[in-house]
């Protein structure tokens, strides 16, 4: 079985007891997202803030746009879990709110402050959706079908780490 960061981080996930419904919400989330929270962040730091903004609002404009939008174009898209129905609105507002929080064309600390604050309430709220959810999900069905089950704990901590690290890496070239 072919390992990386990215089944490095459910493996620990699974072996720190989270269900694969939330793994599939938060640590894979975080996964896709984590080449552009790195780069943003050192762009930040370098003084480059225009980069890290237009490297944030690119990556959302290619991920839906792109992805979601050339994938309906070829096939209609079907929602059978009631966690993606109820993610659709909150996708919506945290565009609209990162849209008002831009319209005056800076962003500051306190931004960034209500956005984490808006990030955690978000992660609560899916925990929250995802813990009360009854009967079978497709979803969850599928993801549960991903996770490796065969990977040590060390070894997983191990492909974690080695996938930060490369991450890292690979967001400094």
């Amino acid at each position: 079985m072919k390992l990386d960061g990215w089944r490095g981080a459910v493996a620990t996930a699974v072996r720190s007891g989270l269900s694969p419904l939330l793994i599939g919400l938060t640590v894979v989330g975080f996964g896709t997202s984590a080449p552009e929270i790195l780069i943003a962040t050192i762009a930040a730091l370098q003084g480059n803030p225009g980069l890290a903004v237009g490297n944030a609002i690119g990556s959302n404009i290619a991920n839906i746009a792109l992805i979601l939008g050339g994938t309906a174009l070829i096939v209609p898209l079907t929602v059978r879990s009631d966690i993606l129905r109820k993610e659709y609105p909150v996708l919506l507002f945290a565009s609209l709110g990162v849209y008002l929080l831009l319209f005056d064309q800076t962003l500051e600390r306190a931004n960034a402050i209500l956005m984490g604050a808006a990030l955690v309430f978000c992660l609560l709220l899916l925990i929250r959706i995802g813990r009360e959810r009854s009967g079978p999900d497709p979803l969850a069905d599928e993801l549960e079908t991903e996770i490796p089950s065969d990977v040590s704990s060390p070894a997983a901590i191990g492909w974690l780490l080695l996938g930060l690290a490369l991450l890292i890496l690979s967001s400094r070239l």
